[in-house]
């Protein structure tokens, strides 16, 4: 785990015994992040999101932290089986880059805020503390669901 003060990237990364293409599928189906959210925050996605995402595709999720709320992502980095990354209104980008290596995956989760509209809310909500505890849940999710006893 690392966070990044100057580039303002939190990033967390872990070797997945599974090709970067099949991580990628379950990466680009916005149907499945409540599987390998770490957060807990990611409840479902909204029917109107598409079955695969691509460059500027935009998705809602239906979320919930503390109360429940839908928030729009739009994909704003996107090479298939590397990588993909999205943004919402908050400006932050959520990124997964994929690399192979022996024995599978090497999958690097980032919460990028360079860009993030609001400093005081990400320092309220702890954000990047949490987010970085988070995003290591996430990988031993995602490293769970491709695991042979899923």
């Amino acid at each position: 785990m690392a966070h990044d003060p100057v580039k303002e990237i939190v990033s967390v990364e872990r070797v997945i015994p599974a090709a970067p293409g099949l991580i990628f599928e379950l990466l680009a189906d916005p149907r499945q992040h409540h599987v390998f959210d770490g957060s807990g925050s990611v409840k479902e996605a909204r029917i109107s999101a598409p079955k695969r995402l691509s460059l500027g595709a935009t998705f809602a999720m239906n979320m919930r932290v503390f109360l429940p709320y839908r928030i729009t992502n739009t994909v704003v980095e996107f090479e298939e089986n590397r990588r993909i990354a999205w943004r919402h209104f908050g400006g932050h980008i959520w990124r997964y880059i994929l690399t192979p290596v022996e024995g599978g995956t090497l999958v690097t989760e980032q919460f990028d805020y360079a860009k993030n509209r609001s400093r005081l809310f990400l320092k309220l909500m702890n954000a990047i503390e949490n987010n970085e505890r988070w995003m290591d849940i996430t990988l031993a999710n995602i490293e769970r669901h491709f695991s042979p006893a899923s």
